[in-house]
């Protein structure tokens, strides 16, 4: 009778991770949960179970989430107007440097008038 449930809950669980992979969503444990009822110790114990786990967690690995590329297209709009802005600091940090060492000039040049006149 145990072993009759046991195998009904493995086939569930084999079932609800195709079912993930044929979706294109992400295999988890939580998710294995939610889906089937089984408790997180079965997914994590059970030989069986875990190895199947591991195999569509290892299918997934190469397979991009449709969600992370809306993320990685976001971000890269972000980090070219960061660039922007970094080259926009820059040429305002060397403009601020050409002024500084343009006014150190005069007050060089000032310092040696007033020197002389003494």
């Amino acid at each position: 009778m145990n072993r009759e449930r046991s195998d009904e809950k493995i086939a569930a669980a084999k079932q609800a991770i195709r079912k993930l992979l044929d979706q294109g969503e992400r295999v988890s444990v939580p998710q294995l949960v939610k889906m089937t009822g089984a408790s997180r110790g079965f997914f994590y114990k059970n030989p069986i179970v875990r190895a199947e786990i591991d195999r569509a967690m290892e299918q997934q690995a190469g397979t991009i989430n449709p969600r992370r590329g809306i993320l990685d297209k976001a971000m890269e709009g972000r980090i070219d107007l960061l660039q922007e802005e970094i080259f926009r600091l820059r040429q305002e940090n060397q403009a601020l440097r050409d002024e500084n060492q343009r006014l150190q000039k005069i007050i060089s040049k000032k310092s040696r008038s007033e020197f002389r006149s003494l």
